[in-house]
């Protein structure tokens, strides 16, 4: 496994290297979506909006071992399988669509987890894929 060094730098602008990368990850993966996320941080704690730039996509996303298709259908069975995260999960549908995943993969992955993590999670989580293949088809 690759451990970026120093990336915990300061570029030029203030700005971590380590929160550079994040946001640009973030921007491959999620788009304007997930700006939006960070934007509606920045009212009420944009700490929280920077830890997730810089942990998530800064350190974890940016690690060898998983190819990102793999990661955003991972993030969305667990997203699933909680089954109280139903905008965090339209994210990262919109993620998985984004660097290539089709629609069967996301729908057999959330239908995966009706057999862990129970059918009314499966069914929320199936709901949000609707939702976001029908944007998606209207966009």
């Amino acid at each position: 496994m690759s451990n970026t060094s120093n990336r915990s730098e300061i570029a030029k602008d203030g700005v971590s290297l380590r929160y550079e990368q994040g946001l640009a990850k973030l921007t491959e993966i999620d788009g304007q979506a997930g700006h939006k996320v960070i934007d509606s941080l920045a009212g009420i704690c944009p700490d929280l909006a920077r830890y997730v730039i810089e942990y998530p996509f800064g350190d974890i996303y940016q690690r060898e071992g998983l190819d990102l298709k793999t990661r955003e259908l991972i993030t969305v069975a667990a997203l699933t399988a909680l089954g109280n995260c139903q905008p965090q999960l339209n994210v990262h549908i919109h993620g998985a669509l984004n660097v290539g995943c089709t629609r069967e993969e996301i729908v057999e992955a959330i239908l995966q987890m009706s057999v862990y993590a129970g059918f009314p999670a499966a069914l929320n989580g199936m709901f949000v894929a609707k939702e976001v293949f029908a944007e998606v088809t209207t966009n």
